[in-house]
């Protein structure tokens, strides 16, 4: 395995960082104490506090935007695509559970272009869960309840699973990823 930049080793800092106390809350000279570094050491990789929190939360949104076209493009059925996505999401949230609280909560604070560019990438994810449902949904395979709903209660389900997960000491990923697919995929009763 390769050993981390410094780069990476800063934005992996501030991802805890910001989980811990939110974007808006930390500063340079809180990451720089946090690496135990001088703050004008970090301009020495990074240009700004928005760089590290755009590449967070963008290279996250690209590995998901990445994963649902590969599962969305597939010739699996939907209960396949569907157990994919739900896989792709424990992965993610194994890898980078810190990033992830970027990602969910402090996205507003990208820069215009990264904004779009994030909002994009959202807004196509969802749709296409919400193709994948509904394919699920005429051809018989899941249950005709309010795709709206569905959508909804399973996506906020994977999205915060970050929180959840790390607080868990005797669940390893191997159960997670068994019965989070049966409880999303078949209920609890």
């Amino acid at each position: 395995m390769r050993p981390e930049s410094r780069k990476q080793e800063i934005i992996n800092a501030a991802a805890i960082l910001f989980k811990e106390k939110g974007y808006s809350a930390v500063t340079m000279r809180d990451l720089a104490k946090a690496m135990g570094i001088k703050a004008a050491s970090l301009y020495n990789h990074i240009q700004s506090k928005q760089e590290i929190l755009s590449t967070i939360i963008i290279d996250l949104a690209e590995e998901f935007t990445t994963g649902m076209n590969q599962i969305a493009n597939s010739d699996q059925n939907a209960i396949q695509k569907l157990q994919n996505i739900i896989n792709l999401h424990i992965d993610v949230t194994l890898r980078n559970s810190d990033g992830l609280a970027s990602l969910n909560n402090d996205w507003m604070h990208l820069e215009e272009e990264n904004l779009q560019y994030f909002e994009k990438m959202r807004h196509e994810y969802e749709e296409s869960f919400r193709n994948i449902v509904y394919k699920g949904v005429d051809k018989g395979d899941i249950k005709s309840y309010n795709i709206e709903i569905m959508v909804f209660s399973t996506l906020s389900t994977l999205r915060t699973l970050y929180l959840w997960y790390p607080k868990q000491k005797n669940i390893d990923a191997d159960i997670l990823k068994r019965d989070m697919m049966s409880v999303l995929l078949k209920g609890i009763v």
